[in-house]
């Protein structure tokens, strides 16, 4: 298959359009599809800026795109949102369907399971896990190249739960090439959390100073040069709160590394799209006015 991306599904809402796109990835050496909603142009040369979202765990490029809402704020507000997948999927990994918070999962239900966790696996098995280049480098080079409307150079991210991870950590390596970041319900700091702890023990092996190049509470201290205030939701009534995410241990990080941070934990909220959907508008506000000003 060409990595030149095949549009596959297109759908108006909002005066733009939810764009479905399929094509082969090198870096992860299998089909990826993406989302990109395109909101609707004020003129045939306009660039929109790009603010990419990153799904969570059991999440493919659909979840965010059908159930978020984000797209009439994003039509107001003038941004391209771009949804890409959460992992490399087909390429039958012994052990990638077992565990809905580890591989792919499996591939016959409706959405599937994609825990790539926004890194790039050292250990053998898993050498094609390699979402962080997907996301930071391959997937910008591809829009650069076939979306004129498009203007890359001005980006920013955001995502929920595991993609929130991968949003905090991707940002933070990144100051050059993002102008803001924010997250719904992140896993804050996967060193710390079961989840985090079957994922890179599988991904990254034994080493533990690994494991903190993709931990974004470790992140703030090694890059402390954050300008742009970083906002964070969190429901608190969000089962995986005490155990999971771990936002309390973010929060102190940016303390001690001053570092701007608005954490707002949200009464009644759980860790759904219902969640994402209330709040969504304030975010790409907040990445609007960081995109605008930079």
């Amino acid at each position: 298959m060409d990595a030149k991306p095949t549009e596959i599904s297109s759908a108006k809402m909002f005066g733009g359009y939810n764009k479905r796109f399929k094509h082969f990835s090198p870096t992860l050496g299998c089909s990826m599809n993406f989302h990109i909603y395109f909101p609707p142009s004020p003129s045939p040369s306009h660039r929109f800026p790009v603010l990419y979202w990153l799904s969570g765990l059991t999440c493919t490029d659909e979840n965010f795109i059908f159930k978020s809402g984000a797209q009439r704020a994003a039509s107001t507000e003038g941004i391209a949102l771009v949804a890409p997948d959460t992992s490399p999927r087909g390429l039958n990994v012994e052990g990638e369907a077992d565990s809905w918070d580890l591989g792919v999962g499996k591939l016959h239900t409706h959405s599937g399971t994609g825990a790539g966790f926004y890194l790039n696996a050292t250990q053998e098995k898993w050498k094609n896990w390699r979402m962080y280049d997907y996301v930071v480098k391959e997937l910008p080079k591809i829009l650069g190249e076939n979306f004129p409307q498009l203007e890359t150079s001005k980006a920013s991210i955001f995502g929920h739960s595991m993609g929130g991870h991968g949003a905090l950590t991707i940002y933070l390596k990144n100051l050059d090439k993002y102008k803001s970041v924010s997250a719904f319900a992140p896993i804050a700091n996967p060193t710390n959390c079961p989840w985090g702890l079957k994922a890179f023990t599988n991904y990254l092996g034994d080493n533990k100073s690994d494991w903190e190049d993709y931990d974004a509470t470790y992140l703030v201290t090694k890059f402390p040069n954050v300008s742009a205030t970083i906002l964070i939701d969190q429901g608190e009534d969000d089962k995986f709160l005490p155990d999971q995410l771990l936002p309390h241990k973010f929060e102190e990080a940016c303390r001690n590394a001053n570092v701007p941070l608005l954490l707002r934990f949200q009464p009644g909220y759980d860790h759904s799209y219902y969640f994402i959907a209330t709040f969504v508008d304030d975010h790409i506000r907040h990445h609007a006015q960081a995109l605008r000003l930079n």
